[in-house]
């Protein structure tokens, strides 16, 4: 069974859900508000931002939920616990990342065929107001979820810090729209769709991103070896151990599960043998985020290299 009591990780998802009721009930108010100041202003790109933070709603809605299945005990079925949980809902965050972007295209592509409409100049107080908003959240999820070693709330910070690009995109195309009445260039009007397509690809970028590193961790991923090099130098300092034969630490979710295989002298009893191996287990369970481990006894050569 998984080591520890519950109480940290009651800590944990609670801070981890605060921060994700508070970026839903912001994006839900962001949505409607950017929305209709889109609609009213003649914004093409606003909208599409509108929608870029109803996206927002989703992914942190399915962020709560992943947050919630990985706080989950171990049980029969899931001895490991249930921390992929979270990798999981990474996973759907950057799904529902990359249909937006392509919706936003094809949003964006069809205002090039209708006759193009300069956009109301107040909306640029709308879009600072949400680049503000957002940066706010992505630096508040983002830190949390790197103290908590939650990848899937910081997917969800990056996908705050997404939208907030992509309101200074929207800014850039508003502005630039604005301009072509002044510059008596009427074709500058398109600045406005074009910032919204480029939206759409940053949007893709970063859903490809979130994606692939939520995979590559889901895959049993297994740290290097410069990253254990302390937890190495911990158990070979144990009186007892003469060396590690194998040692694998891999990442499930927020924690890590150690299998490591060790030698002692094969003259020692299995009581003995026992005690060295829990002094080991004991050792590395001490260091954070370290939730399980499992020790493998081998019988040690005299004159082997350790």
């Amino acid at each position: 069974m998984i080591h520890n009591d519950r109480h940290p990780y009651r800590k944990r998802k609670n801070l981890l859900r605060r921060a994700a009721w508070g970026g839903i009930v912001s994006n839900l108010f962001l949505s409607l508000v950017k929305g209709v100041a889109g609609y009213l202003g003649n914004s093409k790109a606003l909208i599409a931002d509108a929608f870029h933070s109803a996206s927002d709603v989703i992914s942190s809605v399915v962020v709560l939920v992943g947050i919630n299945a990985a706080s989950k005990p171990p049980d029969h079925d899931h001895p490991y616990g249930h921390g992929k949980a979270e990798m999981v809902a990474a996973i759907i965050v950057s799904v529902l990342l990359g249909v937006v972007g392509i919706e936003l295209i094809i949003h964006s592509g069809f205002a090039f065929t209708e006759p193009p409409e300069v956009p109301s100049g107040w909306v640029i107080y709308i879009i600072l107001f949400s680049i503000l908003v957002k940066e706010i959240l992505f630096q508040v999820k983002n830190r949390i979820g790197g103290r908590m070693h939650s990848q899937a709330l910081i997917a969800d910070a990056w996908h705050h810090r997404s939208d907030a690009l992509s309101s200074i995109a929207v800014l850039a195309g508003v502005g630039t729209a604005l301009m072509a009445g002044t510059l008596q260039m009427g074709w500058l009007v398109y600045a406005d769709p074009a910032a919204g397509i480029l939206i759409a690809g940053m949007i893709l970028k970063m859903a490809w991103d979130i994606g692939y590193e939520a995979v590559h961790k889901t895959l049993d991923h297994t740290l290097h070896k410069e990253d254990t090099e302390t937890m190495r130098k911990k158990v070979i300092e144990i009186d007892g151990v003469k060396s590690i034969d194998s040692f694998r630490a891999r990442e499930h979710g927020h924690y890590i599960i150690v299998d490591i295989k060790i030698s002692v002298l094969a003259d020692l009893s299995v009581e003995e043998g026992h005690a060295i191996s829990k002094k080991v287990k004991d050792e590395l369970l001490k260091i954070e985020n370290i939730e399980d481990v499992l020790v493998h006894v081998n019988p040690y050569e005299k004159g082997a290299e350790p």
